[in-house]
């Protein structure tokens, strides 16, 4: 059996005029890693455009690659015609459902899609009062419960989580606390302990901080491009100790 490396990043924010630049950073990344994961925020402005240089900058790659979306993604209601562009590069897009990853010779469960927000416990939106509201936690209720579905269907050696918006509030700490609401929701780790997983891996909190743990003891990450200050990092999941990190 050998180690699982994970490398992983967000908000990597994707535009005409730096394609072919993120590419370079890629090169030697099949020695490095796994498996690639991309936790949202590929485009600055979720237009078609931005989509077709990400996907350029993916196509071809000699791991795995799988994504979910982020918010700006879907700025521009093109969200679907930019996953397509994406799966035509060989990506593999996550929207609240799962995939198994073979990695050598184990098994990588991966469940995902862009989360949403609403807060944590104690500061959060409820399912009470306006209509829109209600609207807003039920729709990261409904994001939650897909994941716990997809998590319990899945049968692989590991089980990762991949995430746009966070599950935890630890890893937003340098975030100011008021834009919490709409940076994560605690229903999301809640969904993933019941479940259960390896690793949870987000983005969106580029001022937010890389490691935290849910509730339940599981770890969590935030893979953002500028918490990281590199291409990706690389997560271990066999390692002895806790995971291990390196520069991409």
């Amino acid at each position: 059996m050998t180690d699982l490396r994970i490398a992983a990043v967000g908000d990597i924010h994707l535009g005409e005029d730096v394609r072919g630049q993120y590419r370079k950073k890629l090169d030697g990344i099949e020695d490095r890693a796994d498996v690639f994961m991309l936790a949202g925020d590929l485009t600055r402005h979720g237009t078609l455009e931005e989509g077709k240089v990400v996907a350029d900058e993916l196509r071809g790659l000699p791991i795995p690659v799988v994504a979910v979306l982020g918010n700006h993604d879907y700025h521009s209601d093109l969200q679907y015609e930019i996953a397509s562009e994406l799966r035509d590069a060989g990506v593999i897009v996550l929207d609240d459902d799962g995939v198994v990853v073979q990695c050598g010779d184990k098994k990588l469960g991966v469940v995902g899609g862009k989360g949403f927000g609403g807060g944590f416990a104690g500061k959060c939106a409820s399912e009470f009062g306006e209509r829109e509201i209600k609207n807003f936690v039920s729709h990261t209720r409904h994001i939650a419960e897909a994941w716990k579905v997809a998590l319990k269907e899945i049968v692989a050696d590991h089980r990762v989580v991949l995430s746009h918006y966070s599950p935890i509030k630890e890893t937003l700490e340098g975030e100011p606390h008021e834009i919490y609401p709409f940076l994560g929701s605690y229903l999301l780790a809640e969904a993933v302990d019941t479940a259960g997983a390896d690793l949870i891996l987000h983005g969106h909190a580029h001022k937010g901080s890389e490691k935290g743990m849910t509730p339940g003891g599981i770890r969590v990450r935030n893979v953002a491009l500028p918490v990281l200050g590199r291409a990706y990092c690389v997560y271990c999941l066999d390692c002895e100790d806790d995971m291990q990190s390196h520069e991409g």
